[in-house]
Formats: C-alpha cells, structure tokens, sequence
C-alpha cells in the first residue's frame, strides 16, 4: 500500500443495465396458442390414437373380442400343439402357423387403424353455394318447403347414375360413396361397416379387409386340422379319453375353430365373387347392378374380365386420405372489432387509430383550439355537435355541410365587400377527420390528426385557411 493512503480500497458492486427498452406496442407477456389438429375437432363419430395416426370408430368392443379370439386360440396352438407336431411330424407346421398368423394380425390392424376413405365435409362457405346452385337450378321454393331428395344424374360406361345429396355432409355424394350411420361419415366407395375390424369397410381399406378375412380363413383351418391331427396321434398312443387329458387346450381350440371356420370361409367366398365382379357389399345387398352386359343395369364398373376387376381391387394404388387428420388447423383471420369507445378516423385502419392515440409523438404536434379560431355566436371546433350521433361513423362528405352550418354565414356576405380576397367553398375545405369520442383527447378541446399518411396535407390547408382570414 502506497504511504498515506487510505484504507483498503472497497469492494465496488456493477449492476447490469439493461438494453431492452419495452415498447408501448408489445406486450410484455405474450400467451402462446398450441396449434390444434384436424383430428382433434373431426366431425365424425370416431376414435383417435396416437396423434391422429390411429383411426378407429367409435364403437369398438366386437373389435378387441376378434384380437382375443385370434390372440387365444394362436397362443394355445404354439404352447400345446406345435411342440408335439414339430416332433413327430415337421418343424415346418409352427413356422407356416407364424407366417400365417403374423399376415392376419397385420392385415387387421391395417384394417381397423386406417381411414376407409372418408370424404370431407363441405364448409359453411361451399354449403352455401352449393345451396345457392340448387335453388337456381331448381327455382326457389315458397312458403319454406323443401324439395325432395335432391339428385344429379352422370353417365359412367354409358349407364346412368344418381348422385345423392347428403343433408349431413352437404355435399354430393360420388359414385359408389354412402354414409355410414354408425360413423357418421360419407365414404367413399363404401362397401359396410364391419363391427369385427372396428371400422368401416371402403376404398382405402377394402383389400386389406379381403386379404384379413382370406388369411384367417387359411389359418383357421390350419389350426382346426392340426388340432385334431395331433389328438388323433395321441389317441393312438394312450387313447382317447387319455389324449383329451392330456391336452385339454387343444379341445378349446378345436370347439373355437369350429364354429368360426364356417362364417369365415362363408365370407371369405362371398366377397371373393365382389371382387371377381367389382361390386360392393351395399350394390349387391340393393340389387343395384346385374352380371349380365346385355341387361338395362348391368354393371357400369366392370371390367368384364374376372382377372382384370382383381388386379384392379387388390393391385391398384391406394388413394391417399382427403380428410388430412394430422395436419394443423389454420387460424381464422382476425375480424376487426367494432369500436366501443366512440369514432375512429373514417379511412384508417384500427391499428392506425390506436397507433395514433398511443404514440406520444402524434399527440405531441401543433393542433388548432377553439379559442384560435371561433365565430361569435357559433360553437368551436371543440363543442360537441348536435347533429352527430356519437359512436356512429360520418363520411367526410357530410362535414362541409356543417361547416356551412357553424360558420360559413357569417363569412360568405364578406365576399361582396373584398373582392379581391379569394375565400374557400364548402366544396372546397378538406374534410377534417372524426375524433376520438370519450378519449383524453376529445376532453381537452383539441382536434388531434389521426391519419397519418394526410396529417401534412392537412396541417397545410388549416394554416392557409387561417392566413386567409387573417386577410379579411
């Protein structure tokens, strides 16, 4: 330490300054709105999982009794039977059984999870024009009745088809699309709703549902006829009784299949001729088409060929889903409030007007007072007027009228005396801008510019008014 100096030097504490300066104009907490998914307010009558990937209807109990069916009778197949087939006979019995059983439970829950096609439903906007087009094509009813059952006819392969309007949906429905009454959805090429897969049956999903029921029909065999092989090999050894005790889950199994094995092969059968005549469920229920070319109905779809319509159904691109579930709701755009406090400036926008009346350096500026110019016997520019109705919005045509009204007679008899001096008309004195009624600004006798892009021109025309009457 130096000699006479003081004593030891303090600590000194910084304090950090901070830069960022708040602006009358931002908020200084701002809420985040999460952006919502289409799933999330889909008008139909389903379930969603996983974000919107899964897609199931609502109804869904028939659905986990097919899984435990499947599940159960697999199972005890693997754990009893296939031990003992593997050694007496092949090992190739549980591997053909994996095979088929992992194809079922795939096709199924490529059945149950998938949109089958459903259309989207019309917006207020395209509801509207849509009934817009009818009534004009139509003519507009009276007395509020209501057409019948509106239809379109088109031609397809030179047979015609009705178009069926949707009351639901509000649209028309393509060829071959029906609304589903458990769903609650159009869909397209509908073929039924399948309470077992826990969804409807349409385009998008129509080939998995075959190949699900097929493979389950092979599968189901294959168990039914392995179970009693392997009984039937046991009973040789220690007899039947003895057999049936020894592997009481393979009677399980063959009870289960056997009462299944019937309606699935039956199914399985009655859609392969669907597909071999490219038709659906819901057209062969109705009675819609016939087999036959030569006949009236016969089936505008057909390909004529058994290969062709099957190369067609089960080989064909898969379309792509029209709902778009997983994608993002897009904000309405913001409708600008009505004002509650009194007039805006007619013209500006309510960004401009709150602009003007938050910014200090508008309010700021040279304004005009009552006490600089007024009229004897007439209200300033500051005095409420009894013609205005406040809240209420005045195009700038309507204020020369009142200028003539407050002042204008006593100026205009001037103009016989001074010839010389040129005085502005009505038609010719700019329209000042409406104030801001119940603001700080109104209260203080003072007639504030608000637009922003004509406070110059504006300010101009005032100052050489004043001149002018200055002149007189």
């Amino acid at each position: 330490m130096p000699p006479g100096g003081g004593g030891p030097m303090k600590d000194c504490e910084y304090s950090q300054i901070s830069t960022h300066s708040s602006s009358p104009m931002e908020s200084p907490h701002k809420k985040k709105i999460a952006a919502r998914r289409k799933w999330e307010v889909f008008p139909g009558r389903n379930k969603f999982f996983c974000n919107g990937r899964i897609m199931m209807a609502r109804q869904t109990g028939v659905f986990y009794l097919t899984l435990i069916l499947i599940l159960v009778t697999s199972g005890l197949f693997f754990a009893f039977d296939c031990p003992y087939l593997a050694v007496k006979l092949t090992p190739a019995i549980p591997v053909v059984g994996g095979v088929l059983f992992f194809f079922v439970m795939g096709t199924l829950l490529r059945t149950s999870f998938s949109d089958p096609g459903v259309l989207p439903r019309a917006t207020p906007d395209e509801a509207a024009d849509l009934e817009r087009q009818i009534d004009i094509a139509n003519g507009t009813s009276s007395g509020g009745y209501r057409p019948p059952p509106r239809t379109k006819e088109v031609i397809i392969n030179g047979q015609t088809v009705k178009l069926k309007y949707c009351f639901t949906c509000k649209i028309f429905r393509p060829p071959r699309a029906s609304h589903c009454s458990l769903c609650d959805n159009c869909v397209e090429r509908f073929d039924h709703h399948c309470p077992w897969v826990g969804n409807c049956v349409g385009k998008r999903n129509y080939r998995f549902f075959y190949m699900f029921i097929l493979s389950l029909s092979f599968l189901t065999v294959f168990i039914f006829a392995f179970v009693i092989t392997h009984v039937i090999l046991r009973s040789q050894q220690t007899g039947f009784l003895n057999a049936l005790k020894d592997s009481p889950a393979s009677v399980l199994e063959a009870v289960v299949c056997f009462f299944s094995v019937w309606s699935i092969v039956g199914l399985s059968g009655f859609h392969t001729y669907l597909i071999s005549s490219n038709q659906t469920t819901n057209e062969d229920i109705k009675g819609s088409w016939s087999n036959k070319r030569g006949k009236e109905n016969y089936n505008p779809y057909s390909y004529g060929n058994i290969f062709t319509n099957c190369c067609v159904a089960l080989c064909g691109p898969v379309s792509p889903s029209l709902i778009d579930r997983r994608g993002y709701i897009q904000p309405d755009t913001p409708q600008p409030a009505a004002p509650s406090n009194g007039m805006s400036a007619y013209g500006a926008t309510p960004s401009q007007s709150d602009m003007a009346a938050a910014t200090p350096l508008l309010q700021s500026e040279p304004s005009l007072t009552s006490d600089e110019l007024h009229l004897p016997g007439k209200p300033g520019l500051g005095t409420p007027c009894a013609s205005l109705t406040l809240g209420q919005p005045t195009p700038p045509s309507s204020m020369p009228n009142l200028a003539a009204e407050a002042g204008l007679t006593d100026i205009l008899p001037l103009k016989e005396e001074h010839v010389g001096h040129q005085f502005l008309t009505p038609e010719e004195a700019p329209s000042p801008p409406r104030l801001l009624a119940g603001s700080p600004l109104a209260h203080s006798r003072t007639v504030h510019v608000l637009g922003l892009a004509s406070q110059d021109s504006l300010h101009e025309d005032s100052v050489r008014g004043l001149v002018k009457l200055s002149s007189v």
